[in-house]
């Protein structure tokens, strides 16, 4: 039978192990069709900041490396950053997100720190008014003290567990009761605590990175990345304790 004459080659009439071949890589492809089809466009990440008088030497440092969490995810647009920052009598802001850099370093260059209280509940009180309109990803907080009553701290943070919403909580310095307050807003949401000073920039912007990854595609992102702030990152998500 010349090649002409020979019937056109379909499923049917194609040996048992190509049938079996073509049918596994059919349902590799759906399901990744699919796993694709349900990834979130975008990451959602509140950046909450003390800027009270205390806070003045590490808020420059704090403005560098805001950027960084920009580039750990690359440029593809995925991650969106609201800045939320108290200081003075009372006055707590927010942005709006954001998808680039050079907005929000404009506008974290122009805040000056003035003296006042915290205001470390404000800051948990939006990220749950934010996730309820849509969805935040993980909200990260950096501090060093604390003035307020743990107990409705717990409360707030609790509810964010709840929602998915885990606090990353970085703290400058050693202050006992902030610490305390610290670890249970990270425990209770779900989320993470580490202490940080200016000699440990480099560490500070890696965690940092680690953060926004995850805020992009949770857990499965942090693993498919796979550094050492990754992975322990993961190790303090899955432990569910403070380091």
């Amino acid at each position: 039978m010349s090649d002409q004459s020979k019937p056109p080659a379909t499923s049917a009439n194609r040996p048992p192990a190509e049938r079996r071949s073509d049918s596994a890589a059919i349902d590799a492809f759906v399901r990744q069709a699919r796993a694709l089809a349900t990834g979130k466009a975008n990451g959602r990440l509140v950046l909450a900041l003390d800027a009270t008088m205390s806070r003045q030497p590490t808020w420059d440092l704090a403005c560098e490396l805001q950027g960084q969490m920009f580039d750990a995810v690359g440029n593809t647009g995925r991650l969106n950053v609201q800045l939320v920052y108290f200081r003075g009598l009372g006055e707590c802001r927010a942005s709006k997100f954001v998808a680039e850099t050079g907005s929000l370093k404009q506008l974290m260059t122009s805040i000056q720190c003035r003296s006042g209280q915290t205001q470390v509940g404000k800051v948990l009180a939006h990220a749950l008014k934010e996730t309820a309109t849509a969805k935040v990803d993980a909200l990260v907080y950096i501090g060093d003290a604390m003035e307020e009553n743990i107990d409705e701290l717990a409360e707030k943070a609790g509810k964010l567990g709840l929602l998915g919403v885990p606090a990353f909580v970085f703290q400058e310095g050693h202050d006992a009761d902030a610490e305390r307050a610290f670890k249970e807003i990270a425990r209770l949401s779900k989320g993470a605590w580490f202490r940080f000073d200016r000699k440990a920039a480099a560490t500070l912007s890696k965690l940092l990175s680690a953060v926004a990854v995850f805020a992009t595609g949770g857990i499965k992102a942090l693993e498919a990345r796979g550094r050492p702030e990754d992975i322990l990152m993961i190790e303090h998500l899955r432990s569910g304790k403070a380091p």
